[in-house]
């Protein structure tokens, strides 16, 4: 039988896996990109309400902190529709080495919101990152839109992400996701109001029976489930363990990529280097945070 500790680190893996197979459903459904954020945040949003419901969270908030979640409610959902956009217009490749760049921009948006000067390491591995992004712009030029549409996203997550540290700091992490699930479908909504390829449209539900089942897979395990269960595995499992693995998103993702679309996603040897170097950055500046942060929790500065 397996352990406790065992369980909890497939959990996290398998947590990891659905993450990378975000992607892969971007890639399976067929409509764009910001329908299909609107389909995914209303989903998950009510399936939010009842996980709340059944767990008896409080949902009362003043009204300064609902336009807080607002605005990060149009962020998540300004950088879903430029991650599956990226996806679109490139490939899953492509998206998932740009969107790793979101932890260099995130090094760089911790400090003004934080107000802490930045690290010099993450100045010399903010350079490595530019280095890699540009090798893959160099051999895959032809994937421009992808690419700037992927570090776009990784921008608007790291924004995200900093902002949802602050706020977990005061409430529910549940009650957050919701409002801003609620907020993104409104934000969306405003624009399909008055687009041409929006609610005017008389097949805009009128969707196959693959795309319902994708997108609902998409909202319900890999938006809710991910949500719910990653919450779960931070209390069994260092924070900066799920944060590091979570970085392997970006290898399953591929991985699944070669293997379900062969041809699409097949890439220069260009490309591979420029992810490596990407990726080992990404690695290493998360092992150096956390060795960082436990001198620091020491007593020792190493300013």
């Amino acid at each position: 039988m397996l352990g406790d500790k065992l369980k909890n680190y497939l959990h996290l893996h398998l947590l990891v896996f659905i993450a990378g197979f975000t992607a892969i459903l971007g890639k399976l459904i067929t409509i764009s990109a910001i329908p299909l954020v609107w389909f995914r945040m209303l989903i998950a949003g009510v399936l939010m309400l009842v996980f709340i419901k059944l767990s008896k969270i409080r949902l009362k908030i003043t009204l300064k902190t609902f336009f807080k979640f607002a605005l990060a409610g149009i962020i998540v959902a300004l950088h879903w529709i430029t991650f599956f956009g990226a996806i679109d217009v490139s490939n899953v490749s492509i998206t998932l080495v740009m969107f790793s760049t979101g932890a260099f921009f995130a090094s760089f948006i911790e400090p003004i919101v934080y107000k802490r000067k930045i690290v010099w390491y993450e100045i010399i591995f903010g350079i490595i990152v530019i280095m890699g992004v540009s090798i893959i712009l160099n051999t895959e030029f032809k994937y421009i839109n992808g690419i700037l549409l992927g570090m776009s996203s990784a921008f608007l997550s790291a924004l995200f992400s900093v902002l949802n540290g602050k706020f977990v700091e005061r409430h529910n992490a549940a009650t957050i996701s919701f409002y801003e699930f609620i907020c993104g479908v409104a934000f969306i909504s405003i624009y399909l109001a008055f687009s041409a390829d929006g609610f005017m449209k008389e097949d805009f539900f009128n969707l196959t029976q693959k795309d319902w089942i994708y997108l609902f897979i998409l909202a319900s395990v890999c938006t809710a489930y991910a949500f719910i269960a990653s919450t779960h595995i931070m209390r069994y499992i260092s924070p900066y363990t799920v944060v590091l693995t979570y970085n392997l998103e970006i290898i399953y993702g591929i991985v699944l990529a070669l293997i379900l679309f062969p041809i699409d996603e097949k890439m220069s040897a260009g490309f591979y280097y420029g992810s490596l170097l990407v990726i080992a950055t990404v690695l290493a500046n998360g092992i150096l945070k956390n060795r960082r942060k436990r001198k620091s929790l020491s007593g020792i500065d190493i300013s």
